[in-house]
């Protein structure tokens, strides 16, 4: 593929952005409308009986509503937080409760009975006054094991971490049913039996079990049970990165469906020969994190992020681009070098943001090509090739199926922002795609629909549930020799959990989890390494060849789909890109309204694919070519694109990625040292101002001189 004919593809393939789909407005769930209904029903059923007054449906109302709030807490715990928008939470919630018992005992009761209630009043009053200072306890309690710094990968122990309170007591709902529960029973059997007794024995457990929550909370503020303080543990987070001596990092913010984006360079950076680091902003991250032996730390706030600007560190590589990534950016001893999470012929892959970091590391001559062509300020100095390290694990074409199916991989990318019908094609041909390929009985199907799918567009969504449908009706239709349930993968899955995941008892706070997550034993690293490829082994032979696979799981990666594969449909994307790197036949959905000639003209990755119309038409003819290599034309033309889109096979992607890494950590050293040597010349830098000069004192004015007068 020439240069200038790719000029004119990728000229020709920017996209205008487009105001994103209106979002038709949601209805609320079934279930969520049916027991709000319920739940307020009940209330209302206990208020027409307390006044009545009438035993039976007083009891009814009362369990009923005390069993529903138990279904909210268990099972629909997004339910609850709207009553308290409404300023119904559960304290309100149990106190009408509670309160309508009361007046049912009173209509109940014979005249002039107030006087005999009063102190089960009192003692109700009293439950709700410790339930608030439990409370108001608690937040004290989370407030002192919220730690400036959150970490994984490190021994923490310095920091007197311990493990977290009982969640009962950190959940005022829960801990408000359960403590309050002995209190409602006690008045319930009263409204029966007409004896105080049983609401004052009550009464009187559910304060026994507050005061006993009071006081275990409380003994956690007592110095010697605290964590350490902010201060502490900063001065502790300094000491640490002065021992550790981090060189390089990856930077990332972000939300649990991208992760997947800094997943991809863990093992990269873990390779490198310097001392990894990664940096996290969001406090929920930090576990969501893959496996890895790397140091994680968390600096959610930016005057704890600036620490990083007296340390070690001396590259940021960033996987993706978020709002906080400006405030990592204000540090001038660290350069920052734009990865990706992956290279397509999208605008969003030479965003104008890019301009902002030191370097841009793209993986070959196209993406270079692509910046240039964008004229989105990132000059072609700053622009470093380096391939896709992540890759390696990438095994090459290595003939046609032999066996009596054909694996096909259909992973469509999602919708995007901006609403072009040509991002995605779940929507427009997603089930005729799948339903051409199905209709194949050669055919085994692998659909790997990407994390975001309907996260902007419910119709992509909705096109996504229907392919899964799909798939699940034709292996109902379909049958075939099933393996044994596999004692190979069901070892290999507990070895594989044991290496990688966190035992944490139920309600783990961050802190606790600080604790557990300390620094790992040596060698993990690899461990977990052989312990993967052993499970995905194990996984694909589990499973029955003629079997269509929906992969939706975190395990097997995309990259061992492509290894089972024999053919990919996908859409423009970065997943073409990568599965270039197999050598094997791929195809591209055309959905944007474009012709053939256009389609191929506006975006190179289509230059070595089979393009394929919203009605699958072409899908029997490209089956036929990869049963027969003979009858594929394109196998010249996806080796010349793989050196375009990835680079050359030799030096390896690990080799230029560590090069990239060594040439911008001398960089970075050869700023610092020109930093501190115009510091020790008196010259600003970059973070001094300039110290103002003294200002002379006028002399005194005499006295009997007036304001303009001459001296």
């Amino acid at each position: 593929m020439s240069r200038p004919t790719s000029r004119r593809r990728f000229r020709a393939g920017i996209r205008r952005p487009r105001l994103p789909l209106p979002r038709l407005p949601g209805r609320p769930a079934l279930t969520t409308v049916l027991t709000a209904s319920v739940l307020a029903g009940a209330y209302a059923a206990q208020a027409v009986a307390a006044l009545a007054p009438h035993v039976p449906l007083l009891l009814a109302a009362t369990a009923l509503s005390l069993t529903v709030e138990g279904v909210l807490y268990r099972w629909q715990r997004g339910v609850p937080a709207l009553f308290a928008k409404a300023h119904a939470d559960v304290t309100v919630r149990h106190v009408l409760r509670d309160l309508l018992l009361l007046v049912g005992l009173l209509r109940l009761g014979e005249q002039h009975r107030e006087t005999q209630y009063a102190p089960l009043l009192a003692g109700l009053l009293l439950c709700y006054a410790l339930h608030c200072a439990i409370q108001a306890v608690s937040v004290l309690v989370r407030r002192t094991r919220t730690l400036p710094v959150v970490t994984r990968n490190i021994d923490a122990s310095a920091l007197r971490l311990t493990p977290a309170p009982p969640a009962l007591l950190r959940r005022p709902g829960h801990r408000l049913l359960v403590f309050g529960l002995p209190a409602t029973a006690g008045l319930t059997a009263t409204a029966v039996t007409d004896d105080t007794r049983c609401a004052a024995a009550g009464i009187v457990l559910s304060l026994a079990f507050a005061l006993g929550g009071l006081v275990t909370l409380s003994l956690r503020l007592l110095p010697g049970r605290r964590p350490a303080g902010e201060q502490e543990v900063l001065a502790w987070f300094d000491a640490w990165l002065a021992e550790y001596r981090p060189t390089v990092g990856l930077y990332f913010s972000g939300g649990p469906s991208s992760v997947y984006q800094a997943g991809m360079w863990l093992e990269p950076l873990a390779r490198l020969d310097g001392r990894p680091l990664i940096v996290l902003r969001e406090r929920s991250m930090v576990s969501r994190i893959p496996a890895t032996d790397i140091p994680i730390v968390c600096l959610p706030k930016v005057p704890t992020l600036m620490r990083l600007e007296h340390s070690t560190l001396q590259v940021l590589i960033h996987p993706s681009n978020s709002g906080k990534t400006s405030q990592v950016l204000r540090i001038p001893t660290i350069k920052h070098a734009f990865v990706n999470h992956g290279e397509s012929d999208k605008l969003s892959s030479c965003n104008p943001y890019a301009k902002a970091y030191d370097e841009v590391w793209v993986a070959g001559p196209a993406a270079r090509e692509r910046y240039a062509l964008a004229e989105v300020g990132v000059e072609d100095k700053d622009v470093v090739e380096i391939g896709r390290p992540q890759l390696d694990a990438v095994r090459p074409y290595a003939g046609p199926p032999t066996g009596a199916y054909t694996t096909v991989l259909y992973a469509p990318t999602w919708e995007g922002w901006d609403g072009d019908p040509g991002n995605t094609s779940v929507i427009a041909a997603g089930e005729n795609l799948v339903r051409a390929l199905l209709a194949d009985p050669g055919v085994r199907l692998l659909y790997k629909p990407h994390p975001l799918t309907g996260s902007v567009d419910p119709r992509a969504g909705a096109a996504d549930r229907r392919v899964r449908e799909l798939i699940r009706a034709a292996n109902r239709a379909r049958s075939g020799p099933r393996p044994a349930p596999s004692k190979e993968l069901a070892a290999r899955t507990a070895e594989l959990t044991r290496l990688t995941a966190a035992e944490f008892r139920e309600g783990a706070d961050q802190a606790e989890r600080m604790l557990v997550q300390s620094a790992p034993p040596p060698g993990r690293a690899e461990a977990v390494a052989r312990a993967t490829a052993a499970w995905e082994a194990a996984y694909w032979a589990s499973l029955p060849e003629w079997e269509h696979q929906v992969v939706v799981d975190v395990r097997p990666s995309l990259y061992s789909c492509f290894n089972v594969a024999d053919l990919l449909i996908s859409d423009v994307s970065s997943v073409i890109s990568d599965f270039l790197a197999s050598g094997k036949p791929y195809a591209v959905a055309n959905t944007g309204g474009m012709s053939e000639a256009a389609f191929r003209a506006a975006f190179p990755t289509v230059t070595a694919a089979t393009v394929l119309t919203p009605d699958a038409t072409g899908v029997p003819a490209l089956l036929e070519a990869v049963r027969h290599p003979e009858k594929d034309g394109l196998a010249q033309a996806r080796a010349d694109l793989r050196r375009e889109l990835l680079g050359p096979a030799e030096p390896s992607s690990q080799e230029r990625f560590a090069g990239a890494v060594r040439a911008l950590c001398a960089a970075a050293g050869t700023h610092r040292a020109r930093m501190t040597g115009r510091a020790a010349a008196g010259v600003p830098g970059p973070r001094q101002a300039p110290s103002a000069p003294a200002r002379r004192t006028p002399p005194a004015r005499s006295a009997s001189k007036r304001p303009g007068q001459p001296a």
